[in-house]
């Protein structure tokens, strides 16, 4: 059995799309998904099973969407993935709560840095399937926009590093 990691798009942000994390623990036991936990109140949910990370998203979207009343987004990792992303960190001199990852589930487009409205000191550098954003003053000064934005979801470092510490004990 694989674990994962389930990273959902707007999900107790600014009172909106209010998801409980019990609910979204027993959403996920009832799916199958085993030694379930989440982690904060933004969407984060590590699991084991037995099915594939696409299978397993494809499942959780449904659910989500049938709960909600609305699509729900969700970005999955795997365990090893999340230590890639850390350890591929290209501002590694800076504060992990003044970095945020933005998972997407495509390589991110190759005018992202282009593209970039509202930017003023922020620092970016597009990953895999990932782009890393460096806020020297403030995640919640930022006015920041990408278009991958509208499909991905962001953590900070110090919350992607949690949730590779969490997946790495179930795995």
């Amino acid at each position: 059995m694989a674990v994962f990691v389930a990273l959902l798009r707007a999900v107790n942000v600014g009172g909106t799309g209010k998801l409980p994390m019990a609910d979204l623990r027993a959403i996920c036991e009832a799916i199958g998904f085993e030694e379930v936990r989440t982690y904060i109140q933004s969407g984060n949910v590590v699991f084991r099973t037995g099915w594939s990370g696409e299978a397993a998203k494809a499942r959780l979207e449904t659910r989500l969407h049938e709960w909600m009343g609305k699509p729900v987004g969700v970005i999955m990792r795997d365990s090893q993935s999340l230590h890639e992303v850390l350890a591929k960190n290209p501002f590694p001199k800076e504060a992990p709560n003044r970095i945020a990852v933005l998972f997407l589930d495509h390589p991110p487009p190759a005018d992202v840095l282009d593209t970039a409205k509202r930017r003023t000191d922020e620092e970016i550098a597009p990953g895999e399937r990932e782009i890393f954003i460096h806020y020297p003053s403030g995640m919640g000064r930022s006015r920041l926009h990408l278009s991958a934005m509208e499909s991905g979801t962001a953590r900070n470092l110090n919350t992607v590093a949690k949730l590779a510490e969490i997946s790495a004990d179930r795995a």
